[in-house]
């Protein structure tokens, strides 16, 4: 498994991690196979939510319920978790109130003294970067959270943030697979008139201002075909990208799965694949494409196989 380096944490990172959005309904036996699965494969860092089960804290509960950590089992492990979403209506709150509420109530769910990394649940149009730079300090202070990050955010909405906040700011955790992957496709095909590609969806160039920033990328849904609307792999509505992916498995000798991920691993900049299964054998398969040496040309015949162009 390869890993990476984020700014203020301690631990080397793997660049493919286990996402548990989906766990509550598992049983006991069920979570620790899964976890133990990503563990044997070299994943120990675990991405949760507390609007993640179907109710609030659900997912982060059902893992610290079924997994029983020791105080030196949960040291060998990172948690990341994440605030923002008020589920009821839904809306946006990045109060200082409501993110120190979130992690609290985390904290004991999760049934741990401190969470690793505490990511804002994509932006708030309404955020005030003062509160949310009150509600860090206090919980870096107390040791509650050892660093910080964001999802979906631009560059100018982590800029806004930096005003005030003087953490790190570690991750940002974006939609990102090979047939949706706007964000680098823009930067392809950029000042080309009339292109579609060549429209700047995330407030300008997400990816090269994250390498800028020693900002790591988080890839998650990275096999969705695009918005929640189902997976490419194996889909009849992506043959080219597919039949591209099985002739590069059957070189590499690994499942198509592991392409899909070495084709976000393989980029320069700092990525980690989140993973969505609750299926062992597919954490095992994902995992084979933490450092698969994809060349450049296999990088962009996929990209183009998933019809992007290159101009």
């Amino acid at each position: 498994m390869k890993t990476i380096e984020l700014t203020g944490v301690e631990r080397p990172a793997p660049n493919v991690v286990l996402g548990l959005m989906r766990i509550q309904d598992l049983d006991d036996d069920a979570v620790r196979t899964l976890v133990g699965t990503a563990r044997d494969a070299g994943i120990d860092f675990f991405d949760h939510a507390d609007v993640y089960g179907r109710d609030v804290h659900g997912c982060e509960r059902r893992f610290a319920e079924a997994m029983q950590l020791t105080a030196s089992e949960r040291a060998q492990i990172t948690i990341q978790t994440k605030a923002g979403i008020v589920r009821e209506g839904p809306y946006f709150d990045f109060s200082y109130d409501h993110i120190v509420s979130a992690v609290e109530g985390s904290l004991r769910a999760l049934d741990t003294d401190y969470i690793d990394i505490l990511l804002l649940h994509r932006p708030d149009a309404l955020v005030e970067p003062d509160e949310v730079a009150r509600a860090f300090d206090e919980l870096e202070a107390a040791g509650k959270v050892r660093a910080f990050g964001v999802s979906n955010h631009t560059p100018r909405q982590i800029d806004l943030l930096k005003k005030s906040v003087r953490q790190p700011i570690v991750a940002n955790q974006i939609q990102l697979s090979i047939t949706h992957a706007p964000s680098i496709a823009q930067g392809v095909a950029g000042n080309m008139q009339g292109e579609e590609q060549a429209l700047t969806l995330d407030g300008g160039g997400i990816v090269d201002y994250c390498r800028l920033h020693d900002i790591a990328i988080q890839a998650w849904s990275p096999f969705q075909a695009g918005f929640f609307n189902g997976v490419f792999l194996g889909s009849p509505d992506y043959p080219e990208l597919n039949a591209v992916i099985d002739r590069l498995a059957a070189a590499y000798d690994v499942p198509a799965i592991a392409i899909a991920v070495a084709w976000i691993t393989r980029h320069p900049a700092l990525m980690q694949v989140v993973l969505g299964t609750t299926t062992p054998e597919r954490v095992g398969a994902a995992a084979e494409g933490s450092d698969l040496p994809l060349t450049r040309a296999e990088w962009y015949e996929l990209f183009r196989a998933a019809g992007y162009r290159v101009p």
